[in-house]
């Protein structure tokens, strides 16, 4: 059987299959965010085994969307590993300037109505492969637009990136909570906490530096 069909389980906890592709991206996932919290480029490699091992998962499972974001996950990822190493000098951890701060808001709050309209869309442009309405467009588009907003904050290190992490692993944990997606909650209430943790340890890092 190939390792990485989302068929092939590696293990069971409290009897939810856990196949070996979404362990890898979940681990991986997981070990991406502890780094990050701590500021250390290994953020970055690490994350592009979860974007990778996520993009085959989501594939298989036909969640297209988030197929797709994988790619733009990578994308940033390789940006940011270069960033933060680059051939001069550690780029340090800043805060955004308040023009900045207004156009990141406006960004969000414009993505995710754009968004949120197309993929309610979706089931009529597209029944063939969206036979359903899409459930929570809008909560899913913010989370989505939310999650490339921080990671451009993340790639540039920005502090404010772990606010919008925050607020995105807020609004996840309850988003799949209410669809019965319960192990993914369970994930993002990880998160969460490794987000708080990264948002002390950097205040401290800039207030020590």
């Amino acid at each position: 059987m190939n390792f990485f069909d989302v068929t092939n389980i590696a293990i069971r906890v409290l009897g939810y299959p856990i196949s070996y592709i979404e362990l890898i991206g979940t681990l991986f996932g997981l070990i991406s965010v502890y780094y990050a919290s701590k500021a250390n480029v290994l953020t970055w490699p690490t994350g592009i085994v979860n974007e990778v091992a996520l993009f085959g998962l989501f594939f298989q499972i036909q969640l297209y969307a988030d197929m797709l974001l994988q790619v733009f996950f990578l994308v940033v990822t390789v940006f940011g590993w270069y960033n933060w190493h680059n051939k001069t000098e550690e780029v340090p951890i800043s805060r955004m300037w308040p023009r900045m701060v207004a156009v990141y808001g406006i960004t969000l709050l414009a993505g995710t109505l754009l968004t949120g309209f197309i993929i309610q869309q979706f089931h009529r442009w597209m029944p063939a492969y969206f036979p359903l309405p899409a459930t929570y467009p809008f909560a899913d588009s913010f989370v989505m637009v939310a999650s490339m907003l921080a990671t451009f904050l993340l790639a540039k290190k920005r502090i404010e990136t772990w606010i919008l992490w925050i607020v995105v692993d807020v609004v996840s944990v309850v988003l799949y909570l209410i669809k019965g997606v319960y192990f993914l909650s369970l994930e993002y209430l990880v998160f969460l906490g490794l987000a708080t943790y990264g948002l002390l340890q950097w205040r401290k890092k800039m207030t020590y530096a």
